[in-house]
């Protein structure tokens, strides 16, 4: 997915979407392991995937705690 598409996705999704990877990006180095996996690139993807998809949950979660501190004071 584009990072456009993924930013359109609320935080649960973009969750489950990430564990949906990590699932994928295990399987993937198993089958490299045995010898199985005839595109090694697709573990690469998916490690990058991963990293998207983790930066926007971070990005997301500090929006939203920005905008909840917003009205009040400063947290030290």
């Amino acid at each position: 997915m584009k990072v456009k598409e993924l930013r359109a996705l609320p935080i649960e999704e973009l969750a489950n979407r990430r564990n949906e990877l990590k699932e994928e990006h295990m399987r993937l180095r198993f089958s490299n392991v045995i010898k199985q996996l005839g595109d090694v690139t697709m573990i690469r993807k998916t490690r990058k995937e991963i990293a998207k998809i983790n930066t926007l949950i971070t990005e997301k979660q500090r929006d939203a705690a920005t905008e909840q501190n917003a009205g009040g004071e400063r947290q030290t």
